[in-house]
């Protein structure tokens, strides 16, 4: 069997919308126009040698699931040319991508450099599990960049970041921090997560890897838990053999679905972006709003930064109404189109309180470090018509003055 070297064959496009819809086009080993689901968790040899071959052979796609899937190496491949990686990998949500594309390279006395405003469990990793393997970290302000560089040990291996950041949207320079990689020998890793590879590609601005909740933006429907690895194929190669052994692997018809989703991604985040955009210029003029939180405004302290590093700037914001704790849940248990949910990236609007929603994973303070306060919503802005979401968010607020 010929090894799957899952190249990025997407190169020879130049639109996103073109990639996301032809990159994988060769993987698909069927005449089927939309691809089939392999929905199998292993498969048969055509001899004991062929058997042998596979067996040994890295990332074959089809031996036996945990392996790798040619469903799965049609969504890779399709990730891999939208973000301009060599390779990349599924895993069964986000959270098991970042496991494994930090594991795989770290080891017990190495050090590790991430920025403070991280994702709630990703914190948890390196602040509660990390340690109990030996592995230390230093969190830094990722709008100084001086401080990532003033951090840095003989023994860091990692610089992680996220841009921007869950929930405050606030901007790391990512060209900086590839460049402070580079010249320390360090590995750089971003979560591109919220921006998706529309609105930004680290991996073109000199991060090592990328990585992604699928769950969110990639798969767009709220119907599957996903995550993916993209980098340098020779790293996705030690990932995939550490995911072995991890076993965060995503099952056959959620990688269908996820490549499903991945066809209307340019057109579906160039929507989120537009009305993310309306609803924070609505909301940054309200009287009852005390403060928005979105890299698209000009009044966002690093608007300049983004702009530079960002083609979109996606459909997360975060809106501090004026108030305290129950201002913000009335405000939102007043929203008809905003539902109360978890998860973002989503076809609706999406609205979360995350004072109350990482009550088990921060403490408060850890939550007055990040600069969470009591009266900050997140919304994940979907895919209505404008002028609803304005009308709905409008009577919303109007509810606070009751």
């Amino acid at each position: 069997m010929k090894r799957d070297d899952h190249d990025n064959h997407g190169g020879e496009w130049e639109g996103m919308q073109t990639k996301a819809v032809h990159a994988s086009r060769e993987h698909n080993r069927t005449h089927a126009v939309s691809s089939p689901i392999w929905q199998t968790s292993t498969f048969h040899a055509d001899s004991p040698e062929h058997f042998a071959e596979i067996a040994t052979a890295t990332r074959p796609a089809e031996f036996y699931t945990r392996y790798g899937n040619p469903t799965h190496r049609q969504a890779e491949a399709t990730i891999a040319a939208l973000e301009g990686g060599e390779a990349a990998l599924l895993a069964a949500s986000g959270m098991g991508a970042i496991f494994t594309a930090m594991l795989c390279d770290l080891r017990a006395g190495d050090h590790v450099v991430v920025q403070r405003n991280l994702y709630a469990g990703t914190a948890t990793l390196v602040e509660q599990v990390l340690p109990r393997w030996g592995i230390e970290h230093t969190s830094v302000g990722q709008t100084d960049v001086a401080e990532f560089a003033e951090a840095v040990r003989p023994n860091t291996k990692l610089i992680y970041v996220e841009t921007p950041t869950n929930p405050l949207m606030r901007i790391t320079d990512l060209r900086a921090v590839a460049a402070l990689g580079r010249e320390r020998r360090i590995t750089t890793m971003v979560d591109n997560t919220f921006a998706t590879p529309v609105n930004q590609r680290p991996l073109e601005l000199g991060i090592d890897v990328c990585v992604h909740s699928a769950t969110k933006y990639l798969g767009g429907h709220i119907d599957i838990t996903a995550g993916v690895v993209v980098g340098a194929r020779e790293f996705v190669e030690r990932a995939w053999k550490f995911g072995l052994v991890a076993g965060a692997v995503l099952g056959p018809f959620d990688a269908w679905l996820l490549l499903r989703g991945l066809r209307t991604l340019s057109l579906r985040v160039e929507r989120h972006n537009h009305n993310a955009l309306a609803l924070a210029r609505f909301l940054e003029t309200h009287t009852r709003v005390e403060r928005v939180h979105y890299p698209g405004l000009e009044s966002h302290p690093q608007h300049g930064l983004a702009r530079s590093q960002m083609s979109g700037f996606t459909g997360m914001l975060g809106v501090e109404v004026r108030g305290d704790f129950r201002a913000a849940e009335k405000f939102m248990g007043a929203l008809k189109l905003g539902v109360n949910a978890a998860s973002l990236g989503g076809y609706g609007t999406l609205v979360v309180h995350p004072a109350a929603m990482w009550g088990l994973q921060l403490t408060n303070e850890q939550r007055a470090a990040m600069s969470i306060g009591d009266n900050l919503v997140r919304v994940s802005v979907g895919l209505e018509d404008e002028v609803d979401l304005l009308k709905d968010f409008a009577q919303a607020l109007d509810v606070l003055a009751e």
